[in-house]
């Protein structure tokens, strides 16, 4: 339990330190905001395009369609808050062999890797994932209990999300320069803007076993709508924890193979 109340006075300083740095540039909060709008204007404008002729995606009414949008722009605001400024600073980590003073220091360098900064610029995208899920779900009239299951989903996809993203990082050990891989991992994650229904057969098999783009977005909004919700929750579940373990230990491994900038 100490320990417990150790970490989170650390990750108290990190964050209260990292909006302040961030915060003597305020007009870039602006622009965050103007550049989420802009997205999200065009993500409704393309989806209003599929349904403007009575066309729906396979059992995925308008507002339904929404849910999966807000959750999608949601995980957005998480990744734009969290993991963009930390995970893709393990790079230039590794690059620039800071790497060294974080392996010094008596916390669990993932920790440190993985929540030491915080940029308040995705604050936006999470506020109008919000607003889009609570409008949509207000119009379906959903059940109450349904937002707490669709809680514990959203929850593991960030769980998910990250564990994938930082193994990736983590790959920078041997790979070095690695930009490109992750931004091919961000352009895989814009399928999940739409139901995994919209795409043919291969690319959900893709996108639910080898990417698993199913369980950021899809899934949390069919929790939501009430669909088969025993068998997504525990398989959300099983997927969050498995890839947490596995990059803890990957992580462990990697470094196994890490050498210091003076070696």
């Amino acid at each position: 339990m100490r320990k417990v109340i150790v970490y989170l006075k650390v990750l108290k300083l990190f964050w209260g330190t990292a909006i302040a740095a961030e915060l003597e540039y305020r007009l870039n909060f602006l622009i965050a905001v103007f550049s989420s709008l802009t997205n999200l204007a065009g993500s409704i404008f393309t989806l209003f395009l599929f349904y403007r002729t009575d066309y729906t995606f396979q059992g995925w009414s308008w507002n339904e369609s929404l849910i999966v949008l807000g959750v999608f722009t949601f995980l957005q605001g998480i990744s734009a808050t969290l993991l963009v400024p930390n995970l893709n600073r393990i790079v230039e980590q590794v690059q620039q062999g800071t790497l060294d003073f974080i392996l010094l220091k008596p916390i669990s360098s993932q920790y440190w890797l993985s929540l030491r900064s915080l940029s308040p610029w995705g604050f936006s995208d999470l506020l109008f994932g919000l607003l889009i899920i609570i409008y949509a779900s207000f119009q379906l009239s959903l059940n109450i209990s349904n937002y707490f299951l669709s809680i514990i989903t959203i929850g593991c996809a960030i769980i998910s999300l990250y564990s994938i993203w930082f193994m990736l990082g983590a790959t920078s050990i041997w790979l070095v320069k690695i930009y490109n891989v992750t931004e091919v991992l961000r352009g895989l994650l814009e399928a999940g803007r739409y139901p995994i229904s919209a795409y043919p057969a291969a690319y959900r098999i893709f996108f639910t076993f080898v990417v698993p783009v199913t369980f950021l977005t899809t899934v949390p909004a069919e929790i939501l709508l009430g669909k088969n919700q025993e068998i997504w929750l525990l398989f959300s579940g099983l997927l969050a924890v498995s890839l947490l373990f596995v990059s803890h230990c990957f992580w462990q491994f990697a470094l196994k193979f890490y050498t210091s900038a003076s070696s």
